[in-house]
């Protein structure tokens, strides 16, 4: 089979104007592109297909990458790659994402060197919130690599490239240097492999190179990660034990999600301070608005195979769950861990959802400009946005009350709940009093797992879900916490699902999660 060469203003499809190289990796190639049939913007990853890809093959690599990132956008909104065609020209997959407003792991590397390991523990916190909601829905990535991981100024990363996995006999399609021994081997792959993938680039990100370098041709390089030694990692500090575990041959020894996400909590922890420099922007091209009229389109090429995003619908609007206020008060955790919420928008930090439990600080945090601390009659205080006010009250004959804080609009809101009637344990308040209530809201689903963590030295548990359709679909993170003697709170912060994780929310959710406090004993 003929491979592609392309070049820059070159038309794929008929429709994708290739517009400048963004970044490269092995079988990889990511560009800035247009899409001159409707004007937009996009970014297209050119993944070259082994050459006994049939008819079939093709059909099947495109439809499943379409299929595997709708899901994965419901699962995750705002964190995974928003795949809105795939097509296939001359035995190479073109996948064509909306643009990403965040520069490449890889790219990032390769700039600015190793990264201290509490700055990689937070990204690769961020990056296991994502494999979490896959593999909880029976997903593995199968393709992880510093050049599917998108770092993006005040917001999480993004990870690319969910479907590419298993659309051809191939074991890996891109990047070998990253693949676990049993993709080496040709075995059938699962979570371990994502696993695997991720100590690869925690090992990356803080010894500056992977692992097991590219050997210039996968199976040779493939070869190598299946029988070749690790290569002892020198920087890796705290984060030692973790990349270790995950790095090991026999998948069945891996270290599993939760052990990761205590170790990557715990070297967050060790030094907070060393991960105060932000995420970069994203490198600044003319390339989109200074070439895109700059060369003529040639002619239309034969397209192969495409398909068109899949329409999921739900059922109706969402359902406010107020009747039972003492069940809907709190969650928390079985034990005191320090798990943390997943996959919630913000940077990690002090009292941020992710990727480490809070801490109090001891004093009162700086507030974000136009933030003012509001303190109820109730006791509770928590600092809100220029704009927000107290909505509605809510009580109940026990003590049990509900003060809902916005603008005056549907959402986005803050409830904050109170009860006198909870259990010790969370994390069983959330699973078996509220998420039966929650469970009747039209279009519910939960994201992820209950999570258990440490919340300003109280037993927590959050709740992350979606419900309702359309335009009314909503994204709801609830925190819940204990007191003791029966006493807890909650707090939910509910957003419009389309606006979750854009910059104005990441800064509210963090903001209030950091300044909440319980009245005085």
């Amino acid at each position: 089979m003929v491979k592609a060469h392309v070049s820059a203003h070159e038309l794929v499809a008929g429709r994708y104007r290739l517009l400048e190289v963004l970044t490269r990796e092995a079988n990889r190639l990511w560009w800035y592109a247009e899409d001159v049939a409707s004007g937009q913007p996009r970014l297209m990853a050119r993944t070259e297909l082994p050459e006994t890809a049939d008819a079939d093959t093709v059909r099947r690599a495109t439809a499943r990458v379409v299929r595997t990132s709708e899901i994965m956008r419901l699962l995750c909104p705002g964190r995974v790659a928003t795949v809105v065609d795939a097509v296939v020209e001359a035995g190479t997959l073109w996948t064509v994402t909306d643009r990403i407003e965040g520069t490449p792991l890889g790219e990032l590397l390769d700039r600015e060197g190793p990264f201290h390991p509490v700055r990689a523990a937070r990204l690769g916190l961020e990056i296991l919130d994502v494999l979490q909601a896959a593999h909880d829905e029976g997903i593995t990535h199968g393709e992880l690599s510093p050049g599917q991981v998108f770092v993006r100024e005040g917001g999480p990363v993004l990870v690319a490239g969910f479907g590419l996995a298993g659309t051809t006999l191939a074991p890996r399609l891109t990047a070998p240097s990253y693949a676990s021994p049993e993709q080496a081997r040709d075995e059938r792959v699962g979570p371990a492999a994502d696993m695997w993938a991720l100590g690869a680039i925690l090992y990356t990100m803080v010894e500056g190179r992977p692992p097991f370098r590219d050997r210039g041709r996968p199976d040779a390089t493939l070869r190598a990660v299946d029988r070749l030694p690790l290569r002892t990692p020198l920087r890796t500090g705290p984060l030692t034990q973790a990349v270790q575990g995950l790095l090991r041959k026999n998948c069945r020894e891996r270290l599993n999600r939760g052990v990761v996400r205590d170790a990557l909590v715990r070297a967050l922890d060790a030094d907070s301070d060393a991960d105060r420099c932000p995420a970069p922007a994203p490198r600044l091209r003319d390339a989109y608005a200074a070439v895109r009229h700059a060369a003529p389109a040639p002619g239309r090429r034969l397209m192969m195979a495409g398909t068109a995003l899949a329409v999921v619908t739900v059922a109706a609007a969402v359902l406010a769950v107020t009747h039972r206020l003492p069940g809907t008060s709190t969650a928390a955790a079985p034990s005191r861990t320090t798990a943390t919420a997943a996959p919630p928008p913000g940077p990690a930090g002090d009292g941020g959802p992710v990727p480490t439990a809070t801490r109090d600080p001891g004093g009162a945090p700086a507030l974000p400009a136009g933030y003012r601390r509001y303190t109820a009659p109730e006791g509770f205080s928590v600092a809100l946005p220029a704009g927000w006010k107290r909505q509605a009250t809510t009580r109940a004959a026990d003590d049990a009350y509900r003060v809902t804080f916005g603008t005056g609009a549907a959402s986005p809101t803050l409830a904050v709940t109170y009860s006198e009637r909870v259990g010790p344990d969370p994390v069983a308040v959330w699973r078996d009093e509220v998420e039966p209530a929650l469970a009747r809201l039209p279009g519910y689903h939960r994201i992820g797992t209950l999570r258990a963590l440490t919340y300003r030295t109280h037993r927590a548990a959050d709740l992350e879900w979606v419900a309702g359709s359309g335009a009314a679909r909503t994204h709801t993170l609830g925190r819940g916490f204990v007191l003791g003697g029966g006493r807890g709170f909650s707090l939910r912060y509910t957003t419009p699902a389309a606006d979750w994780g854009d910059a104005d929310g990441t800064i509210a959710l963090k903001t209030f999660l950091q300044t909440f406090r319980e009245p005085e004993a």
